[in-house]
């Protein structure tokens, strides 16, 4: 039997595997940074979508006429 040349035998490995990944069947355990990272994440888009929300309450509010006095 013939073996194949190494960089056809990592290209398939890699390939193969990225098959897997993306149909779900490889679970990966995320490093302590990386979790870090999305906690900080997760926070700071939190902090945005609650700035967007008060500012379209108060955008709001103003064009309907009960935003007198707002700045």
């Amino acid at each position: 039997m013939r073996s194949l040349p190494l960089g056809y035998k990592w290209s398939k490995d890699f390939m193969e595997t990225g098959k897997k990944r993306l149909a779900g069947d490889i679970v990966r355990q995320a490093n302590s940074s990386e979790v870090t990272d999305l906690r900080r994440e997760a926070r700071d888009l939190k902090e945005v979508v609650a700035e967007q929300t008060l500012e379209l309450r108060l955008l709001k509010k103003s064009m309907l006429g009960g935003g007198e006095g707002l700045e």
